[in-house]
């Protein structure tokens, strides 16, 4: 049995933030039915396309394991429709523009009244405030909640990164919000209202910085390389490069190959209980004990001469080989995988992090599967449903549609007829 057997999910969301959301949902074995508008469906179907004809790579990553249904919500059937999916089903999920629920007869009272239990779920750019009404994409989440001014190096600008901490990030903060939901609503007996501000994910994801900004107070951050290099500090905590964030200094440093492979590089970790291992690893054995080298805060203004040292060594070796000499001895390093090398990686494959999937009309892809492992409870990652493709079964198995009824609701052009019948 799947952990969320039997809870039935009304996907409203689109492109990436609800989609992540829902995704993880339907993998858990809830019953996730994306409604989408006849005929067009949700726009990343059609963005980024490399496979003419085929539902984009765009929409497949992120709509598996999911039922898709055609229903025009201003049709007055597909109010009907709707309403009875809001009866049937347990969470509702969307991420329109504020204010398109509610312009759609469908607010949040409203769907109280047709579902007490209903747990609405809502993904945002902004909290209530002066920017509510604010569109937000990507990476204006990652400038307004505080990523891009700490990323980056000190004499460059902002930079976001190519992690999805906006979109994806808000999905995976929404999908927590929706089950500690549905585990309070075994108590109570009630749904509630659950939110998710993409700017609120992001500084949720950022709260490191925002200890660094406290620290300032008391005097500049010396595990900064601005600190070492003499640099004074401002009133906000600045981009820091390739520095750890944290207390034991780390740098991204070039391996063997650098030259024309762009991720022939290491993350290295000068972490203070290994000092001792690290300096016999990079044939400095006299820096061990060595006045202003010995303890971490006499090395905090040297960090620039020490990792020219370690890096000087790790040019000799591949990433995989400082990853070898390095791990048996506790330095904490890390390989600076490409996209090829993690599509490629046995061990993700092997725990379903990684999956291919096959799709009718696009063929076979790589995919990211459940980053989330449940001993009881297996991910099998299915593929995105093709639009409209379960329309009739929804109709009928989840709304119980038939017959004359049945005809009715196809013929008033509130859901996607030609699939329908194609069915």
């Amino acid at each position: 049995m799947k952990a969320l057997e039997g809870v039935k999910i009304l996907d409203f969301t689109h492109v990436q933030s609800g989609p992540t959301c829902t995704q993880l949902l339907a993998w858990f074995g809830a019953d996730v039915i994306k409604v989408e508008q006849p005929g067009v469906g949700d726009a990343t179907r059609k963005q980024l396309v490399d496979v003419p004809g085929a539902d984009s790579l765009y929409f497949t990553m992120l709509n598996h394991n999911k039922r898709s249904i055609e229903l025009n919500g201003k049709n007055p059937v597909g109010k009907e429709v709707l309403t009875r999916l809001i009866e049937e089903c347990d969470v509702m999920v969307e991420n329109f523009a504020p204010g398109a629920l509610d312009r759609m007869g469908f607010s949040w009272e409203r769907v109280q009244e047709i579902n007490p239990r209903m747990i609405l779920a809502s993904i945002k750019g902004f909290g209530p405030g002066k920017y509510e009404d604010c569109k937000v994409y990507e990476n204006v989440a990652q400038c307004a909640g505080g990523s891009a001014s700490t990323t980056g190096f000190l004499d460059g600008p902002p930079l976001v990164t190519g992690a999805q901490i906006g979109d994806s990030g808000t999905g995976l903060h929404l999908c927590l919000g929706i089950v500690t939901a549905l585990y309070q609503r075994e108590k109570s007996g009630r749904g509630q209202k659950v939110s998710a501000a993409m700017q609120d994910g992001v500084l949720n994801l950022c709260r490191v910085k925002l200890r660094d900004q406290q620290r300032l107070e008391a005097g500049p951050l010396t595990e900064y390389s601005q600190f070492g290099e003499g640099i004074p500090f401002g009133d906000s905590t600045p981009r820091a490069g390739n520095d750890s964030g944290g207390g034991q200094p780390g740098r991204i440093l070039k391996c063997k190959g650098w030259e024309t492979d762009p991720n022939a590089y290491t993350y290295f970790i000068t972490q203070a209980a290994v000092w001792g291992k690290v300096c016999d690893v990079i044939g400095k054995p006299e820096w061990k004990d060595a006045p202003g080298y010995a303890t971490p805060p006499e090395r905090l203004d040297k960090l620039n001469e020490i990792f020219g040292a370690i890096e000087a060594w790790t040019m000799t070796k591949t990433k995989f080989e400082v990853m070898d000499i390095c791990n048996p001895l506790d330095i904490p390093v890390g390989p600076i995988l490409s996209t090829k090398e993690i599509m490629e990686d046995e061990g993700l494959r092997a725990t379903g992090t990684i999956v291919e999937v096959d799709h009718p009309t696009r063929g076979r892809y790589v995919s990211v599967g459940c980053p989330i492992k449940l001993s009881d409870s297996p991910v099998e990652v299915t593929r995105s449903p093709l639009l409209g493709e379960h329309t009739t079964e929804i109709l009928t198995s989840v709304l119980g549609f038939a017959g004359d009824d049945l005809d009715r609701v196809i013929g008033s052009g509130a859901v996607g007829a030609a699939k329908v019948a194609a069915q």
